[in-house]
C-alpha cells in the first residue's frame, strides 16, 4: 500500500466546516450489551496470549456488534490469540472500567475504539505504564499514545461523498446544498469534514453549488437530524436540491422528510456505511450513494500489528503500518493502516453484497426483487 500522509485539523462545529462521522455496515442495531466474544479461543489460551478489545457503542451504530466484533475476533484468533471483545455501550466510566480489567489481567495488545478521544488517551496512558501496547481502531485518541492507527482513509470518505453529489448535480447550476454531519466529538468527522471542504468549498465560492446550511448532529441522534433537517429545509422555503448526509442512518431520517414533501427520488442524498436500509433506499431511488467500507480488512490489518507488537517486531508491525496520521493534540505522527473506501451507487449495490457483508435476502424482498434481478444480485 502506497504510503499516505493525512492530518486531523482541529475540531470544530463552523457553518463552513462540515463534520461527519461513520455508522454502519447493518441496518439495525447488534447487540444490547457488553460481552466477550463467544468462541473457544476466547475462552481458553491462544498460543499468542490474549488481546483486549474495546468497542465504543451499538445506539446509533451496527457495525460494532455485527461486523467489527466477528471479524476482529476471527482475525485474532488466526494469529493465535485468545480474544477478549467488550462494548462500553457509549460510557466513558464503563470504557476505562473495562480497560482496568484488561490491563490488570496483562493482554499483550489492546485495541481500542473510543468514542471520547480524552478517555482512549487516558486508557492508553495506564497501557504504556503497564507495558501493554495499544492500536487506536477505527478512530483516534488525539493526545493518547498509542503505537498505531488502523482506520480507513477518511478525508477522502468525505471527498467521495461530496464528488458524488456534485457530479450527479453538474446539470443544475446554483444547486443548493443542506449538510446534515455527524457527531462533532468524533475524531473522523473532521477528516470527513477536510474531505467535503475540498471538494465543495470551491463550487459554492464559485457558484456552481450554493450552501443553505450546515449542521452537526450531536450522538448520530437520528431523530434530531430528520429534525434538524426539516426545520432548515422549511426555512428556505422548502427548496432543497441535495443533502449531504453523514451516514446512511441521518439519510433515512432525512429521506423520511423528503417523502413526506414529496421530494424523495428528487433529491439526492448521500450516506455512509453500506447498511441494508442504506442500499435498499439506492435501489428504490431515494438516496444517491453511500461509502462502502470492508472492516474485515481493517480487523485482519489490526490482528497483523497485534501479532507484530505482542512478539516486539516492530520492524514487522512498521512494514503494516505504511501511513502517516498527525495528531495535533499530542503533535505527533502515528504510524497508520489507512484502507481504501470505496463510493457505492445503484450500479455497485452487488459489490456489498458480493462481499458478503449484506445478504442479497436482506434488501431483495417485496418490491426490490425486479430491482435486484436487474442488478445481478441473487
Amino acid at each position: 500500500m502506497r504510503t499516505k500522509t493525512l492530518t486531523l485539523l482541529a475540531i470544530t462545529a463552523t457553518v463552513s466546516l462540515v463534520l461527519t462521522g461513520c455508522g454502519a455496515n447493518s441496518s439495525s442495531s447488534g447487540g444490547s450489551g457488553s460481552s466477550s466474544s463467544n468462541t473457544p479461543a476466547a475462552a481458553g489460551g491462544g498460543a499468542n496470549g490474549k488481546v483486549g478489545v474495546i468497542l465504543p457503542e451499538t445506539a446509533t451504530s451496527a457495525r460494532w456488534e455485527g461486523f467489527d466484533k466477528p471479524m476482529l475476533t476471527a482475525a485474532l484468533q488466526a494469529q493465535g490469540f485468545s480474544v477478549d471483545i467488550q462494548n462500553a455501550q457509549g460510557d466513558n466510566q464503563k470504557f476505562s472500567t473495562l480497560a482496568d480489567g484488561m490491563i490488570s489481567e496483562g493482554v499483550k495488545v489492546l485495541v481500542l475504539a473510543s468514542s471520547d478521544p480524552s478517555v482512549g488517551a487516558a486508557v492508553e496512558a495506564k497501557a504504556k505504564q503497564a507495558g501493554i501496547p495499544t492500536i487506536d481502531y477505527d478512530r483516534p485518541s488525539l493526545g493518547g499514545s498509542a503505537d498505531y492507527y488502523v482506520s480507513f482513509d477518511n478525508q477522502k470518505v468525505g471527498a467521495l461523498q461530496a464528488q458524488g453529489l456534485a457530479d450527479d448535480l453538474k446539470a443544475k447550476p446554483g444547486a443548493q446544498i443542506i449538510q446534515i454531519e455527524g457527531a462533532p466529538t468524533d475524531n473522523n468527522a473532521t477528516l470527513f469534514a477536510a474531505g467535503h471542504a475540498q471538494i465543495l468549498k470551491p463550487l459554492y465560492a464559485s457558484g456552481a453549488l450554493k450552501l443553505v446550511a450546515n449542521q452537526a448532529i450531536d450522538n448520530w441522534d437520528n431523530q434530531k437530524g430528520g429534525q434538524t433537517f426539516e426545520q432548515l429545509l422549511t426555512g428556505n422555503g422548502g427548496k432543497v436540491d441535495g443533502v449531504v448526509a453523514a451516514n446512511d442512518g441521518l439519510a433515512g431520517a432525512i429521506i423520511t422528510v423528503l417523502i413526506k414533501d414529496h421530494l424523495n427520488g428528487k433529491v439526492p442524498v448521500t450516506g455512509q456505511d453500506a447498511t441494508a436500509d442504506g442500499l435498499m433506499a439506492i435501489m428504490r431511488g431515494d438516496q444517491y450513494l453511500t461509502i462502502f467500507k470492508p472492516i474485515k480488512q481493517e480487523a485482519e490489518s489490526t490482528a497483523k500489528l497485534a501479532a507484530a507488537l505482542a512478539k516486539g517486531d516492530k520492524a514487522a508491525a512498521d512494514a503494516i503500518a505504511t501511513g502517516t496520521l498527525h495528531d495535533p493534540v499530542g503533535n505527533r505522527d502515528i504510524k497508520s493502516v489507512l484502507l481504501e473506501p470505496q463510493l457505492i451507487t445503484k450500479d455497485q449495490v452487488k459489490t456489498v453484497v458480493t462481499q458478503g457483508y449484506v445478504k442479497a435476502s436482506d434488501i431483495c424482498g417485496g418490491t426490490l426483487a425486479a430491482t435486484c434481478s436487474q442488478l445481478g444480485i441473487s
